[in-house]
């Protein structure tokens, strides 16, 4: 038996069905998970079968025979419940807590006694899933000297997106800690797919579509320049400050708006410099868990929404509250069906392409989120002006021409740029940019 996939599913299966083989692995992130060194093998097998157990997702493979209309089938009852077992180098602190997502890198060769976690991980999530004969998810029992030291996570964004890894954290840790609690089985992504399309379910999309239309109409047409010699080319940096993370702060708290908010009026106008526009439409990255029911379905929800800030020219404090109020008519309609969104558009050829990509990374009841388990292969840092710019090796290039991924941790902020057909000059002054925005509207507080 087959059912329809969710709206979310459906966005991961529109941008991953064309990839070539040697691209397949490029859905897929890794997490490592820190073990106690008293935590038995027996312990952490029979956690995970729990999880895979209670969330549906983890039981599901896909019909995507006809790439037009993928299904998905019914959750398999029964798994194949083996963790197997690597073991790994020696480090100093075999036990350093490594959580939340990861990008890795590309991989460096099968797995051996001599590795690090960090380099099996690259390894393991560079392999594609057969998303037809496979469930999207695989895990491996890291040990040092013989002593469990992590759990190593590989999912397909199709099973689960960030917020939805988490929550696996979260459940792993408890059923650790208290066997058998964990609860009934969850929802997943078929109940949620019901739901998306029910009368209720088809109206909120009907009325997603309309701001499609609206905002497509409004937005100017702008793109950041493409010099000839970045043709064909992807790059990838991360700033990072303690600076920007205090700033962004202090100007949400003024303005009364998200940080969220602030950091994308920072990136808005570093945007609309380079297109001289005083409006901008920007792709945003919607979560979808706002209604209780499906807060924590392992499944993935994320899909891309428009909307256009305006006043990018004007005073920060104005443009931040733009950037703040657009977002949250935006991902009011953050479900849609991306089949009909590619419609609308092939219907109106002149609609613009947003200029720009912004997600502001948040994660279910956590502190804010660590930095990522698996860092992608930096090239060098440079270090200037207060903060540090890393330029790394992007493992995936699907989504947006010119993306924002931020971060927020405990001390600092990051923000991750990857652009397309942009280079590496740009890409560093759009960085630059969002970092000095952020600072000076601070000092004029």
């Amino acid at each position: 038996m087959t059912q329809p996939l969710s709206l979310g599913q459906l966005s991961v299966w529109h941008d991953i069905r064309e990839l070539p083989p040697a691209r397949r692995h490029e859905p897929n992130n890794v997490a490592l998970w820190a073990l106690s060194p008293d935590t038995h093998p027996d312990a952490t097998r029979r956690a995970v079968a729990a999880l895979a157990a209670r969330h549906p997702s983890l039981r599901t493979r896909y019909d995507l025979d006809n790439p037009d209309a993928p299904r998905q089938l019914t959750p398999d009852a029964d798994f194949l419940d083996e963790l197997p077992t690597i073991e790994t180098a020696n480090t100093a602190d075999p036990h350093a807590p490594l959580t939340g997502p990861a990008e890795p890198s590309e991989p460096t060769g099968l797995p051996g006694p001599a590795e690090s976690p960090e380099s099996i991980a690259r390894d393991l999530a560079a392999e594609p899933f057969d998303l037809g004969r496979q469930h999207g998810w695989r895990a491996r029992l890291l040990t040092r000297a013989g002593v469990p030291s992590h759990l190593l996570f590989v999912k397909h964004h199709i099973a689960a997106d960030a917020w939805a890894q988490e929550t696996l954290h979260r459940e792993f840790r408890q059923e650790l800690l208290a066997p058998g609690r964990l609860g009934p089985p969850a929802a997943g992504p078929a109940e949620l797919a019901a739901a998306q399309y029910t009368p209720a379910g088809l109206r909120r999309q009907r009325a997603a579509l309309a701001h499609w239309a609206r905002t497509l109409e409004r937005a100017p047409a702008a793109a950041l320049p493409r010099p000839a010699e970045a043709s064909g080319t992807v790059v990838q940096a991360t700033l990072h400050s303690v600076a920007a993370r205090a700033a962004a702060r202090a100007l949400a708290e003024r303005a009364q708006v998200s940080v969220a908010g602030v950091v994308l009026a920072a990136y808005v106008r570093a945007v609309a410099r380079r297109v001289e526009t005083g409006s901008l439409l920007v792709q945003l990255m919607s979560a979808n868990r706002f209604v209780g029911r499906w807060k924590d379905v392992v499944t993935s929800m994320n899909q891309w929404v428009p909307a256009l800030v305006d006043r990018a020219d004007g005073e920060f404090p104005t443009l931040a509250k733009s950037a703040h109020w657009s977002s949250l008519a935006a991902v009011r309609h953050g479900m849609h069906d991306v089949t009909e969104v590619a419609a609308l558009k092939a219907g109106a050829p002149d609609a613009p392409e947003p200029a720009c990509a912004f997600n502001y990374v948040a994660v279910p009841d956590q502190p804010p989120a660590a930095a990522p388990a698996v860092a992608p292969n930096a090239e060098h840092a440079d270090e200037r002006g207060g903060f540090t710019v890393t330029w790394e090796e992007p493992f995936t290039t699907i989504g947006p021409r010119c993306y924002a991924r931020v971060l927020e941790t405990g001390h600092e902020l990051s923000v991750r740029l990857t652009a397309k057909d942009v280079g590496r000059d740009q890409c560093a002054a759009l960085l630059g940019d969002l970092h000095d925005g952020l600072l000076n509207a601070a000092r004029r507080l």
